[in-house]
C-alpha cells in the first residue's frame, strides 16, 4: 500500500447522484466524509457549452461523456450454454465518467414508482394468484413501502427542481396529471415543460380513445428557480442537446449544478477524483467493513479507512464491487443459492414508430424527458386476468430528438439511404417521424444473473463482471401486448409506415439503438436475508456498516426511468444512519 489516509466517519464510493445527495446528508449532519470518484471533475458551465457550441459528433456518436470500453466493460451472454464475451461498444451501458455520474448526461424522466411496484409480490398474490407468475419468475416485495418513500420523493424532487402536473395530492385527483400515480403531498416544484406539437396529437389521439395522457415530470426546470439547498436553477431553453450531454445552462437537474456547489463548500467533506475503488476491505472477523482499497490517476494505491462504507456507483460496479470484495454469497441458478447477482433485471421496450405526413414537428425543439403518456396499462393499473403477464408500461409521445446524425436514417422503409433521393426523403422524413414509446416493466427470472467471469479481467486484474441476461416469458408477453398498444396509438393518430416492435420479441443486445439503459438489481433490498443483499435501509445483511444505494437495489423495475427513486432511497437510508445508525451502529432490522 503506497499510503493510508487519515481515517473518516464515512467513505463513499461514486459521486452521482445517489452519492452525492448521500454526502450531502451526512455532512449536514456533521460527521467527516471522504467520497471517491473513478471520473475527473468538470465544471458545469465551461465542460458543457451545450447552448453555445453543441457537438453531436462527439458526444451523442463517439458518447465522449460515457465511461469508455477501455476503461471498463462488462461481459455478456443470453445463457449459460454461451461463452460471455466483451462489450466494445454499447447503447444501454451508459456509465459515466465525472462527478455527477450518469446524473450529468441523463435524459432526466423523473418519475415516482407506482406504489405497486414496491410490493409486487403481495399484491398480485392477493388480485390473482401464484397462476399469474410464469415459472422461474422472481418477485419480492421491496420491504418499504411508497408511502414510507414519499417524504424523500418529495424532498429529493425540491433538490432537482423537478417539473412536472401532479395527478394526485392529499389523495385528490388532479386535473391534468397522472390519476394513476401514488399520492403526493406536495405539488411539482417548477411546471410542467411546454408541450411539443406531437406530444399534443398524442394527448388529443389518447384523450379520444379513452385513456388518461399527462406531462412527463422531468428533470428539465419548468421555470427559473432555487432548490431546496438554496442554488439557483434556470428555465430549460429546450436546445435538443440533453441525453448523453451535460447542461452548461443550469436548466438540467444533475448533481453537478443541484448538489455540488452546496457540498464542495463543507469542510468536513472531501472528494478523491480519478480514483478507483477496487474493493472494500473487511475486518479480520468479517462482520464489518474497515474502508475503501483505491488506485489512483499516477498508479499509487491508497487506503480510506472509515466507520461507514457507502456503495453508489453504477448498478453493474455497485453489484461487481461487493463481488469483488467477498461481501454476500454469489447466486448459483443451478443450486438457487446465493443473493448477490440474483434478481438482475432491465426494461421491456416496445415501439410504433410512424410518419405523419404533412405535419412539421420541430424535433430540433426538445428535450431529453419531453414526452406526453399515458399510464392506464402500466403496472396493474389495468386487468391482467387471462393475460398471463404481470405489469406493462408506460406509453409515451417522445420528443427527446431532433439532432440530424441521430435522424438521418430514420426515412421511410424501402427508401434510399444515400444520394438526392435520401436527401429530399430526409427533408420530409425529418419534420413528420415520430415514435410511440412503451417504457415496460422487468421482473427477474432465476436464468438472469450476475457473476465474475472465469476468463476476463480488467487492466488491474481483476475479473469482469459477467451478465447472463435475455427476457422472459413475462417480458416477452407484456412487450407483445404493449406494442399492440402502441400500434392501436399510431394508428389511431394517422400515422403512415408505421412500424411496431417489442424488443423483447429478440434476444438482448447491448449494443441494440433505442434500448434502455436501466439495468436493475443484482444487489437487491427485502426483508428475508435469503432473498436479499440489503434490508429496508440498503444495509447489508452480513456486513452492517455498509449501505449500498443504487438501482442494484431494485428486485423489479417499473415501467419508469428509476433515478428518482434511486434519489429518495438513498435520501431514506440517510435519515436511518443519522437518526439511528450512528447513535447505535448495528442491524436496523
Amino acid at each position: 500500500m503506497d499510503y493510508k489516509r487519515s481515517r473518516a466517519d464515512v467513505v463513499i464510493v461514486g459521486l452521482g447522484w445517489a452519492g452525492s445527495v448521500m454526502a450531502e446528508e451526512l455532512t449536514r449532519a456533521g460527521l467527516e466524509v471522504v467520497a471517491i470518484e473513478r471520473g475527473a471533475w468538470r465544471e458545469t458551465s465551461a465542460d458543457f457549452p451545450t447552448t453555445t457550441d453543441p457537438d453531436e459528433l462527439r458526444y451523442a456518436v463517439r458518447k465522449e461523456i460515457l465511461q469508455p470500453a477501455a476503461v471498463e466493460t462488462y461481459t455478456f451472454r443470453n445463457n449459460e450454454n454461451q461463452t460471455a464475451l466483451p462489450g466494445r461498444e454499447w447503447n444501454n451501458w451508459t456509465l459515466g465518467m465525472n462527478v455527477g455520474g450518469a446524473g450529468t448526461h441523463w435524459a432526466a424522466a423523473s418519475w415516482r414508482f407506482l406504489p405497486w411496484d414496491m410490493q409486487v409480490k403481495s399484491r398480485v398474490l392477493d388480485r390473482y394468484g401464484a397462476k399469474q407468475l410464469v415459472d422461474g419468475l422472481i418477485v419480492q416485495d421491496w420491504g418499504v413501502t411508497y408511502d414510507e418513500l414519499e417524504p424523500f420523493y418529495d424532498r429529493f424532487e425540491k433538490i432537482a427542481g423537478t417539473s412536472g402536473t401532479a395527478g394526485v395530492i392529499n389523495g385528490v385527483k388532479q386535473p391534468g396529471g397522472n390519476p394513476f400515480e401514488g399520492s403526493r403531498r406536495h405539488p411539482y416544484p417548477t411546471p410542467s415543460l411546454v408541450r411539443s406539437r406531437w406530444n399534443d396529437l398524442f394527448a388529443e389521439t389518447t384523450t379520444k380513445m379513452g385513456y388518461h395522457p399527462f406531462p412527463v415530470p422531468a428533470g428539465t426546470i419548468g421555470a427559473a428557480y432555487t432548490n431546496a439547498l438554496g442554488i439557483n436553477l434556470a428555465p430549460c431553453t429546450y436546445c435538443g442537446y440533453c441525453q448523453l450531454y451535460g447542461c452548461g445552462n443550469w436548466s438540467k437537474s444533475s448533481p453537478n449544478a443541484c448538489v455540488m456547489p452546496v457540498l464542495m463548500q463543507r469542510k468536513n467533506f472531501t472528494m478523491l477524483t480519478e480514483c478507483e475503488v477496487l474493493r472494500i476491505e473487511k475486518s479480520p472477523d468479517g462482520k464489518t467493513a474497515t474502508g475503501a482499497i483505491f488506485i489512483d490517476s499516477d498508479g499509487n494505491y491508497g487506503f480510506q479507512p472509515a466507520d461507514i462504507v457507502v456503495i453508489s456507483a453504477y448498478q453493474l460496479d455497485n453489484v461487481r464491487l461487493l463481488m469483488l470484495s467477498k461481501l454476500g454469497k454469489i447466486y448459483n441458478p443451478r443450486t438457487g443459492e446465493g443473493t448477490l447477482g440474483r434478481a438482475f433485471n432491465f426494461q421491456t421496450l416496445s415501439y410504433a414508430f410512424l410518419n405523419l405526413p404533412n405535419e412539421y414537428l420541430n424535433p430540433f425543439m426538445n428535450t431529453g424527458a419531453l414526452a406526453t403518456q399515458i399510464d392506464d396499462f402500466n403496472g396493474d393499473n389495468f386487468d391482467h386476468s387471462g393475460l398471463g403477464f404481470i405489469g406493462g408500461a408506460g406509453i409515451q409521445a417522445l420528443s427527446n430528438t431532433g439532432l440530424p446524425i441521430s435522424l438521418a436514417d430514420q426515412i421511410p422503409p424501402g427508401h434510399r439511404q444515400w444520394g438526392s433521393s435520401w436527401k429530399k426523403d430526409f427533408k420530409e422524413s425529418y419534420q413528420n417521424w415520430a415514435m410511440v414509446q412503451g417504457q415496460g416493466t422487468s421482473y427477474a427470472h432465476r436464468t438472469q444473473y450476475m457473476d465474475l467471469d472465469p476468463t476476463y479481467k480488467d487492466r488491474h486484474g481483476q475479473p469482469l463482471l459477467r451478465m447472463t441476461y435475455d427476457y422472459n416469458l413475462n417480458d416477452k408477453r407484456s412487450g407483445a401486448f404493449i406494442r399492440d398498444r402502441c400500434r392501436e396509438i399510431a394508428e389511431a393518430v394517422g400515422g403512415k409506415n408505421i412500424r411496431a416492435q417489442s424488443f423483447a420479441d429478440d434476444h438482448y443486445n447491448p449494443s441494440r439503438p433505442f434500448d434502455s439503459s436501466h439495468t436493475m438489481g443484482g444487489a437487491v433490498m427485502g426483508l428475508d436475508p435469503n432473498t436479499s443483499v440489503l434490508n429496508r435501509f440498503q444495509q447489508h445483511w452480513d456486513a452492517h456498516n455498509v449501505f449500498v444505494s443504487g438501482a442494484s437495489s431494485f428486485p423489479n423495475n417499473g415501467g419508469y426511468n428509476p433515478t428518482i427513486t434511486i434519489g429518495a432511497l438513498t435520501l431514506h437510508t440517510a435519515r436511518a444512519i443519522i437518526d439511528r445508525y450512528i447513535k447505535n451502529p448495528g442491524s436496523l432490522v
